[in-house]
């Protein structure tokens, strides 16, 4: 079994600043060789428009256990991560978590709240 930790940050956190977050990834990385070393035991996904693990107008819900399970017990790490946002329980608005240093980008057609019109690109 390999030994491996998936962050998620709020890009809105009022609590813990979201470079925090990038910074204590990066000096992991640093210490572990580079990202692409890194990528194989670890790796953050920033929630945009996410409070403090929850809340806020971003996709900020997610089967947290799910991606950790998947990883760790068959081996496949997560490339995104569907996540939702929902008002009164009804959800509206679908995205895909990236793994970080990549964003989700729009495609430039369909709806903005809609994961399918975005895809996980470097900046």
């Amino acid at each position: 079994m390999p030994d491996v930790a998936a962050g998620a940050g709020g890009a809105d956190d009022q609590l813990v600043a979201p470079v925090n977050s990038i910074n204590y990834y990066s000096s992991i990385a640093r210490e572990m060789g580079g990202e692409r070393p890194a990528a194989s035991s670890v790796r953050l996904f920033m929630m945009p428009g996410t409070n403090h693990c929850a809340g806020g107008q971003g996709p900020n819900t997610f089967d947290r256990m799910r991606v950790i399970e998947q990883w760790v017990e068959q081996g496949q790490a997560p490339e995104r991560i569907p996540a939702t946002h929902s008002t009164n329980g009804v959800v509206d608005r679908t995205r895909p978590l990236c793994p970080y240093p990549q964003v989700a980008k729009y495609k430039g057609s369909g709806s903005i709240d809609d994961a399918g019109s975005f895809v996980c690109a470097v900046p």
